[in-house]
């Protein structure tokens, strides 16, 4: 019996660039299920409408989410599903942090179709895919991605949605009135989540989640 076609999702805001990424996904696996999403809102739907899903393509700095926040999210609310970053960002940093959020490979969309296919093909094969300065780097990561992604993997849905809204800036009862829930509910899930997270109030949990914003370095060898 024949297995089933694979399940991808592609996360990117630009059009032409999602075509290309079905190429790629197409020329390394054949027929597969391919859903796309052009912005963060529009992932975790399709996130949550394919929860089966092998593999995700993703872009860091889609509408709703300019940051390794969505990655994070995907590991800690999708464990299951791999993630390759494909990236305007050509910075050794930002590949590496990805690397300690979780992702399973990382190429920037500068690199020519073959290497794109051949690491969804690598991926999908429980290897992993990152350029060579990122895997050669051993500099300390600045707020240890590490240990933040295992934090964040602690949350439940509505308390990660929670943690969004506390790095907004908003209070409880407009966090109340955004979920659709009471305050009373609300202060629960606050406290909860603050004490998942390791944070003695709102301004640290807004800290750590902003820690989660890219920053650049030095320009990738785009060499495996």
């Amino acid at each position: 019996m024949d297995a089933p076609p694979r399940t991808i999702l592609i996360a990117d805001d630009h059009p032409l660039f999602r075509a290309a990424l079905r190429r790629a996904v197409e020329e390394a696996i054949g027929a597969a299920q391919v859903h796309e999403a052009a912005d963060a809102g529009a992932l975790r739907a399709a996130a949550a409408r394919s929860p089966e899903a092998d593999l995700v393509l993703l872009d860091l700095m889609m509408p709703g989410s300019r940051s390794f926040a969505t990655l994070a999210w995907l590991r800690s609310q999708h464990p299951t599903m791999a993630v390759i970053v494909v990236s305007a960002n050509e910075s050794t940093a930002v590949a590496r942090a990805a690397l300690e959020f979780g992702a399973a490979g990382y190429v920037p969309k500068s690199a020519p179709l073959a290497e794109l296919v051949e690491a969804i093909r690598t991926v999908l094969g429980f290897g992993q895919w990152f350029p060579a300065a990122a895997l050669a780097d051993t500099t300390p990561a600045q707020g240890d991605p590490a240990a933040i992604a295992a934090r964040l993997a602690s949350l439940t849905p509505q308390q990660y949605r929670v943690l969004e809204l506390l790095a907004q800036g908003q209070l409880n009862k407009q966090i109340a009135a955004e979920l659709g829930i009471t305050e009373q509910t609300t202060k629960a899930h606050v406290s909860a989540t603050l004490a998942k997270l390791g944070a003695r109030n709102r301004t640290q949990a807004t800290l750590l989640y902003r820690s989660l914003e890219i920053q650049g370095a030095e320009p990738l060898s785009l060499g495996r």
